[in-house]
């Protein structure tokens, strides 16, 4: 019975300590900070086409762009440990290539503050091919997002890393 209660004591303990919580940060340095995401909606060549010719929507690759620096902004919004960073700049690249019915899209993110940017990255990646997957189901239900990874990142105390 003791083995037991202790056990259970244990597992209660561990269970507490793996409550969500946000890590603390404010002790780390401010630091210059640069992540690159990217990820792919793979479609139809027809598909394609006319995202890039533009629907009646609009201007899909546009709106991809646009959606892809929202996602860079409210990633703290969505993500529960995420914290707020000082973003300085962020670039979201949507480049089609409608022979291959791809349309890749990187975001890079600029920050100083004391945590990475790669989560906004990723997120903003993520948020623009969704927006363009928004347009692409009226053309292709099959349409999907591929390959979702950082690239790379800059800054901070882990250093540098670059994907393969």
């Amino acid at each position: 019975m003791d083995g037991e209660m202790a056990r259970r004591q244990m597992a209660m303990g561990s269970a507490a300590s793996m409550a969500a919580r946000m890590v603390e940060v404010g002790e780390k340095q401010v630091t210059d900070r640069e992540a690159t995401a990217e990820c792919v909606l793979t479609t139809t060549p027809d598909a394609c086409a006319r995202l890039i010719a533009g629907t009646r929507k609009g201007n899909p690759i546009e709106a991809a762009r646009v959606a892809g620096l929202i996602g860079v902004k409210r990633t703290p919004d969505l993500l529960p440990f995420c914290h707020p960073i000082a973003v300085t700049g962020a670039e979201v690249a949507v480049e089609p290539n409608q022979e291959a019915g791809t349309i890749r899209i990187q975001v890079t993110v600029r920050a100083k503050d004391r945590t990475g940017a790669e989560m906004e990255a990723l997120t903003g990646a993520a948020v623009a091919a969704l927006s363009l997957y928004d347009t692409t189901k009226e053309f292709d239900r099959a349409a999907r997002i591929d390959d979702l990874r950082l690239l790379a990142k800059s800054g901070g105390k882990s250093g540098d890393y670059r994907a393969d």
